[in-house]
């Protein structure tokens, strides 16, 4: 295999790098501060070294390091250079951008290509590739609309909605409380339980069985936007509404996934438990409940996310004057793009917190199962 092949990202962000030289300035001669000739030079130097380093023959944590620190030194350069220029980048900038682009690409890719020798390296892999995969969406997020100068009421830049965010943390935890630690937590935790309980007596009695599966199946495709309002005429404009509206939505896919999963384990192993003389009961707890376990934990993790919307999309339809849903239905109407991207964005963040921690659980419980082995 080639050198060039080996690295066609450096290849294409050298070529980047020449098409961009032969279209200076990196901003439009109007512009109030363009880029000065030192930090010209240094921005050019930095990527242009980064891709002939992606050559070398380097050991892969000593590349991935000179590739990582070049290309985000250089990137960070190229943004801040653009304060004060909104609008004013030209095709030599964009060029410049995604040259760096490439390398941090190269980046990744050595960093794939890494074999850890301890636990914790591993650990430490798998979270910072995700890391800078998610950093260069906002890195060309923030470049496409600063740099051409999008309209900030259409898409604000992440450094306007990261503004937002730190100025206005009382607002947004008061928010999280409402949304979060009442309406979704309350009603998640008792639509799954009920969901759970009524799924073993559907198991047990057969007549229940074959009437609940049929229309578990017709109400899990009722719209939100539907009960939504009905919820809040029965139970009111606070937070209770919203945890009914989280509980329909949660009830649902725990019933069918639970009774799924406990006719999952095999008739030889059920066989072999009427030998024993087990019980209903005995045969539930020792064999068809652990079998049922990543049905269960499945169920969990579909609700952990199906809560958040449906508790954030009810409070669209009467809340009091708090909660994630309120702010943004608020903030919108009034031109506050910034903070309803950062509602987004704790919504996001506390949705993924979430799932990660019923996916910690499941890996703690269902560390037997063949998808949670080590490999």
């Amino acid at each position: 295999m080639t050198v060039a092949l080996r690295s066609w990202q450096g290849a294409m962000a050298l070529l980047l790098c020449l098409a961009a030289l032969a279209s200076l300035p990196l901003m439009a001669v109007d512009a109030p501060s363009p880029f000065g000739a030192g930090a010209l030079a240094v921005i050019f130097l930095l990527v242009a070294g980064a891709a002939l380093v992606s050559f070398t023959r380097l050991s892969q944590p000593l590349l991935a390091a000179v590739l990582f620190l070049t290309t985000h030194l250089a990137v960070w350069l190229l943004l801040a250079g653009i304060a004060g220029n909104e609008g004013k980048a030209t095709l030599a900038f964009f060029l410049m951008i995604a040259a760096c682009w490439l390398i941090a690409w190269r980046c990744v890719t050595v960093l794939s290509g890494i074999r850890a020798k301890s636990k914790t390296g591993d650990t430490f892999l798998r979270l910072l590739i995700p890391a800078i995969f998610g950093a260069w969406i906002l890195i060309l997020w923030e470049a496409a609309t600063r740099g051409a100068g999008i309209p900030f009421i259409l898409l604000p830049p992440p450094s306007s909605i990261g503004a937002r965010l730190v100025s206005s943390v009382p607002i947004l935890w008061a928010d999280v409380q409402q949304t979060i630690f009442k309406a979704v937590l309350f009603g998640y935790v008792v639509g799954c339980a009920s969901g759970f309980v009524v799924a073993i007596l559907a198991d047990r009695i057969a007549f229940l069985r074959r009437g609940l599966l049929p229309i578990g199946n017709l109400m899990s495709a009722l719209p939100i936007i539907g009960v939504a309002p009905i919820m809040v005429m029965w139970f009111g404009f606070d937070w209770h509404s919203k945890a009914a509206v989280v509980i329909i939505m949660t009830f649902f896919p725990m019933l069918v996934n639970t009774v799924a999963g406990l006719g999952a384990s095999g008739a030889m192993e059920r066989d072999l438990m009427r030998s024993y003389a087990s019980d209903y009961w005995q045969t539930l707890i020792k064999l068809r409940l652990p079998a049922a376990m990543p049905f269960i934990f499945n169920a969990l993790k579909i609700n952990s996310t199906l809560a958040l919307i449906g508790a954030i999309v009810a409070e669209f339809f009467g809340t009091p004057i708090v909660g994630m849903g309120f702010r943004i239905s608020t903030e919108i109407g009034r031109m506050n793009v910034d903070m309803v991207w950062a509602e987004i964005a704790v919504a996001a963040l506390v949705g993924s917190v979430f799932y990660g921690v019923v996916a910690l659980g499941e890996r703690a419980t269902t560390f037997w199962h063949p998808s949670n082995r080590g490999g």
